[in-house]
């Protein structure tokens, strides 16, 4: 799995346990709707960290917090 994946992987699940849908995430996090889908699209590579520590600071968790989870653990190398 690629860092992508698991970051989608990730906020999914976060969303799923605080019972949040996506454009209220982007709501609370101070981003717009399409930047939440934007990040989630398979197809699309980049994930802003600047996005990501909105997503972060919504879910009132640290960074740290976001990546400490288990699927970061064993990502597939990036430089190919």
């Amino acid at each position: 799995m690629q860092i992508k994946e698991a970051v989608v992987i990730r906020i999914d699940s976060l969303c799923k346990e605080k019972n949040i849908k996506y454009n209220a995430l982007a709501n609370i996090a101070g981003i717009t709707p399409s930047s939440i889908y934007s990040l989630m699209d398979g197809n699309r590579n980049d994930a802003g960290i600047i996005i990501l520590k909105k997503i972060c600071d919504a879910f009132e968790i640290t960074m740290g917090e976001f990546f400490s989870d288990e699927i970061f653990n064993n990502l597939e190398q990036e430089i190919k």
